[in-house]
């Protein structure tokens, strides 16, 4: 499992938007969105630049990847 830092985040559409735009990056799964720890974790692999550019796009701002 995969976790990636996410700022910006203060509600249930948040975590909707953010699981959704995850959701739809190729190779990954099982997107889970924690709004009090301020993360999103998920399976499988995609590039770096493809997972930040996803939460980016919608408004977020994309962190570390661990």
């Amino acid at each position: 499992m995969t976790t990636l830092k996410v700022e910006g985040m203060h509600c249930p559409k948040c975590v909707a938007s953010v699981t959704k735009a995850l959701s739809e990056v190729p190779g990954l799964s099982n997107v889970s969105v924690n709004l009090e720890k301020g993360e999103a974790t998920f399976d499988g692999e995609a590039p770096a630049d493809a997972i930040k550019d996803a939460v980016d796009k919608i408004g977020f701002i994309p962190g570390a990847i661990s």
